[in-house]
This record gives C-alpha cells, structure tokens and sequence, in this order.
C-alpha cells in the first residue's frame, strides 16, 4: 500500500498565537491518527522557482486514505478553528509512489 503525505507550505503567517495554538492541538491529533512528523522547517529552506521560503510541513502516513481521515478528523478539524485565519498555506494530502 502506498503512503500519504500532507505537504504544507505556509505563504504568511499574521499571528504567531494562533499558529502555536494549532500546533499544541494538530499534533497530537496527527499523532493520535499514525502520522509522522518528516519535517518542520523555517530556517532551512531553499525555494526555486515560484517558491517561497517559509515554514514548510511533511507528514507521513501509513496510506493516502489514513492521510484524508487525519484531515478530516475531529481532532484536527479542532486544530484548524484554532489556526483560523492566522496563516495562509498551500496544503496538499498527496499519495506516496
């Protein structure tokens, strides 16, 4: 079975407080969910072409549909109002090769 992965790229952050208080709450339930944290990086990214360098999320999951689910998940869901408009990201739920 293939993996799933979230890859997140955040574009701005407007309120740091926020983005705290959604990571106190994502990850666990990320956690809670199988998934792996691959990378949290904001100090060592190279961005090519129309990338920016930002704050750039991996997470690995066991498969693309357990990936959606964590997504989907109340746990998570709660993690998102916390963010609210805190960040803009490009968020993607990709499956592995």
């Amino acid at each position: 079975m293939k993996k799933g992965y979230w890859i997140v790229s955040y574009r701005s952050i407007s309120d740091q407080s926020a983005v705290k208080a959604y990571g106190a709450l994502a990850g666990p339930a990320i956690e809670s969910l199988g998934g792996r944290l691959l990378t949290r990086s904001a100090s060592q990214v190279q961005a090519h072409e129309a990338g920016l360098q930002q704050r750039t999320v991996v997470v690995e999951f066991d498969s693309f549909d357990t990936a959606v689910a964590a997504h989907e998940s109340e746990a998570y869901q709660k993690a998102l109002q916390a963010l609210g408009s805190g960040a803009e990201r490009d968020f993607r739920i990709i499956e592995g090769a």
